[in-house]
């Protein structure tokens, strides 16, 4: 902007310790009249004359005597935007042209204010003139409002009691707001650019398609405010409540990494008061609606407000957060360093806080889905829970690779998780392993409890079967995964033999051998059967049985239904199990404690396996 007053007057100097003044008017507009007034700012004089001051500012007014001819020298030391702006100020009263700009209008207006260079004195002053050009130019401007809102600062309280602070939060708040359709400038836009912005014009069709905006395009040229004038501008969007939470979450997030690069590395350099005082606002900043920004941010908060003590408050508030969305969490991002003399290498106690809240927020979301109601039955686990339960095993895992982490805090945090949150246990299994291999010397009681987290009927295939090789796990955890993959080998044999039909069985010389296909007498497959094919199926075998003992005798009879019931097959898994139970007495020589607390369940398949074998040489 450039102005000049109605009329003009000829001569205005400065003088400073630099090369040239601070206020821009180091030449000397020619002149016959002789300076009468001097005008001392810091270090800076201007040799200035009365009248064009006094007719336009009511402030000299008061400090220049109406009487006396003699040179005076005024010493003002507290104006707004120091020499520069009073420069300004001093050109126009000259009647000098005034470029006016988003830098230096915040301070000018301050320092008019100051002088009182207001219609009263004068009309067409120059606070109207700076304020017709702040509504006129500057607050329609996006960058323009950014600007002068970063210019503020310099000018507190002036420019907050003068409304100016809160005339650009509105500005640039009201046009962050603003349906997207109606932005018509530039803005800066780097994250994800549109394949225009990137320089990969889409084909052209004939026909000027207009450029989308994205919702989140006001966000990056936010990041240049500092913390204070961008905690007033996102409050502003949040009271006028058109942009959506994620959006805010958005620009939350990129202006930390903007102001805090290293809060995505691994560790972070310890910052000051400042940095302190940044991650609590940030923190009171976020949106309280779940999803407005992710976990893994939230997380990342977590460990740097964590690093440089921030408090518990702004600590306590960013873990109820993450509980929110723990299932949205990574193992990665949950290893937070401990701090403090803590001899462990990761905040165990922390994450185990976090997951508590978290279980406590299902708790009451389940109960809230029930109506309020608390059933004494346990129900089924959350979507959220399962994963959480996967991730928490996940961490344990990790943690458990250090060899200064204590088993109670180890057990603590596994714990946490109940058993039914767990539908397969290798994850669990996995970390306790890892555990009792870096922590050889633990006593046969920890790692029995340990152990005892674990439901051997849980694990799979591939886990039961390390699990049976793993010299560091208990005796009795051993028999009991043997145990539990015989009973469940068993009853997937005996589900496979219901599932082909419906036939009689003959034993082998052994009798503790399956009988093979050809053996079986007639059997068709089930697909192919209907209910009434099955009943006359039934009823030839009945018949069939009744001759075979008229024509053989009763005792033969006998003898083949017991060869072709369910008894030889009961019989191979005794068997079977006998022979575990005699591997597994040969390593009980070795831990004389462990073998003698077998699970009693075990004995009555070693006396069943007698029986059978008796039988077996009886026939």
């Amino acid at each position: 902007m450039c102005t000049r007053p109605a009329h003009a007057h000829t001569c205005v100097a400065a003088s400073g310790s630099g090369s040239s003044s601070p206020g821009g008017c180091a030449g000397i507009a020619a002149s016959e009249l002789v300076s009468d007034i001097t005008v001392r700012i810091g270090t800076t004089k201007f040799y200035l004359h009365k009248f064009p001051l006094l007719s336009k500012c009511a402030r000299f007014q008061k400090l220049i005597p109406t009487t006396g001819d003699e040179n005076i020298e005024i010493h003002i030391h507290d104006i707004p935007g120091g020499a520069k702006a009073f420069g300004v100020c001093a050109k126009f009263c000259y009647g000098m042209i005034v470029t006016l700009n988003a830098y230096n209008v915040i301070a000018a207006r301050c320092a008019a204010e100051y002088l009182e260079m207001n219609e009263t004195v004068d009309k067409g002053n120059l606070i109207y003139k700076i304020d017709v050009f702040l509504s006129s130019s500057i607050f329609r401007s996006w960058k323009d409002s950014i600007i002068v809102l970063g210019t503020t600062k310099a000018h507190l309280p002036w420019a907050e009691d003068l409304k100016l602070v809160s005339q650009c939060i509105d500005s640039v708040a009201s046009k962050a707001s603003i349906d997207v359709s109606k932005v018509e400038w530039s803005y800066t836009y780097n994250r994800k650019k549109l394949p225009t912005e990137n320089g990969h014009d889409s084909p052209w069709n004939g026909v000027n398609q207009r450029q989308v905006v994205p919702k989140d395009w006001w966000v990056e040229d936010l990041t240049d405010l500092d913390i204070d004038a961008y905690k007033q501008v996102i409050t502003a969007v949040k009271t006028k409540g058109m942009v959506a939470k994620d959006v805010i979450g958005e620009a939350i997030k990129a202006y930390t990494y903007k102001k805090l690069p290293s809060l995505s590395k691994v560790s972070m350099i310890h910052g000051d008061a400042k940095v302190r005082a940044m991650l609590v606002t940030i923190t009171c900043l976020l949106p309280s609606e779940k999803g407005s920004v992710s976990c893994s941010f939230l997380l990342k908060l977590l460990k740097a407000t964590n690093l440089l003590k921030c408090g518990d408050m702004c600590r306590k508030e960013l873990m109820k957060r993450i509980a929110r969305q723990l299932e949205e969490a990574s193992v990665s991002d949950l290893l937070i360093p401990a701090v403090d003399e803590d001899t462990s290498v990761y905040d165990i106690d922390l994450i185990l806080s976090i997951v508590e809240e978290f279980i406590r927020q299902d708790s009451k979301n389940a109960q809230r889905h029930n109506g309020g109601e608390v059933n004494d039955h346990v129900s089924a686990p959350s979507a959220s829970m399962i994963t959480v339960a996967k991730i928490v095993d996940g961490y344990l895992a990790e943690v458990a690779k250090d060899p200064n982490i204590p088993v109670y805090k180890f057990f603590s945090l596994a714990e946490t998780v109940s058993a039914n949150s767990r539908p397969v246990h290798d994850g669990l299994y996995r970390a306790i392993d890892m555990y009792l291999k870096e922590h050889p010397s633990l006593g046969k009681s920890d790692k029995k409890r340990l152990c005892a987290l674990m439901d051997c009927r849980k694990l799979s295939p591939d886990a039961c079967a390390h699990a049976v090789q793993n010299e560091r796990l208990p005796l009795r955890v051993v028999v009991q995964v043997l145990y539990h993959e015989q009973t469940r080998a068993s009853a997937a044999a005996t589900v496979r033999a219901d599932s082909i039909g419906i036939g009689s069985y003959e034993s082998s010389r052994s009798g503790a051998t399956t009988n093979t296909e050809d053996e079986w007498d007639g059997v068709m497959a089930v697909e192919d059967l209907s209910l009434s094919s099955k009943t006359t199926k039934l009823e030839k075998c009945d018949a069939a049985s009744t001759v075979s003992e008229k024509n053989h005798g009763g005792n033969k009879g006998a003898n083949g239904r017991a060869k072709g019931g369910v008894m030889p097959k009961k019989a191979v898994g005794r068997t079977t199990m006998s022979g575990n139970k005699g591997q597994a007495g040969e390593r009980s020589s070795s831990d004389s404690s462990d073998s003698a607390i077998l699970p009693c369940q075990l004995e009555h398949p070693k006396r069943a396996a007698a029986r059978s074998t008796t039988k077996s040489a009886a026939v």
